[in-house]
């Protein structure tokens, strides 16, 4: 007892705001009116991660150059990750997301797995690739997107003739944030099918998302063409949106809190991210981090697919969005 109170006097009479810091510090405390060199609080939404683009072509030959050196037996998921050019960072595209090309051979399978992470498949080439969903075997076409929600079984497989490729964006980092990451083999290797569908809400094919955006009317405020908002809400931490621009469109520019990603579904344009020049063609991937100023235009008649988690800075109420004049 005498210990504690001279240990807490040790505290109550130090000499100086210097000595009663390190004896704080000492107990795992630390005042909040020092300087720090990352403050707790910032004066406006900041970000680390920087606008960044890959492009598919050059994706495209390493995935080639990985399907001739490696097998699924042993990456089981043959995969490029987009690693944001930030110092310290291995994986994240952006602060809540994850994004890479994936690959796989004609006649190949890509064993089944669950994880907690929600997941999803913008297909960028393939005639013949499939997905099993909860037993449910989904074709992956050229331009279809594919659900993976966290907690389902999926796996892939290609029954065509031609090497397929896709992107993958995931909500990894967010759970690397929250902690409650797991990851799960199925037993049986290959999920069993137990029906083979093409319409599903784990699915939504090219032909609907054109058709959907030629009935869309352009945005009002001018920072897109046309768009239309795929709802999931079986994957709360990730907005689908899809914009269609005609030739020669510029976008106002704006910002907002969500952290995005862009996938060139067709043609091909420039955005500017926070003052850099993103030139984006046919498959490309470019980030938009939360925050930064951004402009979209098109220099041919393009279809943008859009990440981001807009669902979730709103849920949470951290959602702002301003028009930049």
């Amino acid at each position: 007892m005498d210990g504690a109170i001279l240990s807490y006097d040790d505290l109550r009479n130090a000499p100086d705001l210097d000595s009663l810091t390190a004896r704080a510090a000492e107990r795992g405390l630390t005042p909040g009116w020092i300087d720090r060199e990352a403050p707790i609080l910032y004066r406006e939404p900041h970000t680390d991660f920087l606008p960044a683009h890959w492009k598919y072509a050059e994706a495209r030959a390493a995935m080639d150059g990985a399907a001739r050196l490696i097998g699924t037996d042993l990456a089981e998921r043959r995969n490029l990750i987009m690693r944001n050019p930030i110092p310290g960072n291995d994986i994240a595209t952006a602060r809540t997301l994850i994004c890479a090309y994936q690959t796989i051979l004609p006649g190949e399978q890509a064993a089944s797995h669950r994880h907690a992470p929600h997941a999803l498949r913008v297909i960028l080439d393939s005639d013949g690739a499939w997905s099993i969903v909860d037993g449910e075997k989904h074709p992956m076409l050229t331009g279809d997107i594919v659900l993976t929600p966290g907690g389902c079984w999926h796996g892939h497989g290609h029954d065509g003739a031609e090497q397929a490729y896709w992107f993958d964006g995931l909500d990894v980092p967010l759970v690397h944030l929250l902690e409650p990451m797991y990851v799960e083999g199925h037993p049986d290797g290959m999920e069993p099918v137990k029906r083979v569908v093409t319409e599903s809400p784990y699915r939504f094919p090219m032909e609907r998302t054109l058709r959907e955006l030629d009935a869309a009317s352009p945005d009002p405020e001018g920072h897109f063409d046309r768009r239309i908002r795929y709802e999931t809400p079986q994957m709360p931490t990730i907005a689908i949106t899809m914009h269609r621009m005609d030739n020669g469109f510029r976008g106002r520019p704006y910002r907002c809190t969500a952290n995005s990603a862009f996938v060139v579904m067709q043609g091909s344009g420039r955005s500017v991210v926070d003052g850099t020049a993103i030139d984006w063609a046919y498959g490309d991937t470019f980030v938009s981090p939360s925050w930064k100023t951004a402009e979209h235009g098109a220099a041919e008649d393009a279809v943008l697919f859009q990440m981001s988690d807009e669902e979730l800075m709103r849920w949470a109420r951290y959602w702002r969005f301003e028009a930049i004049d």
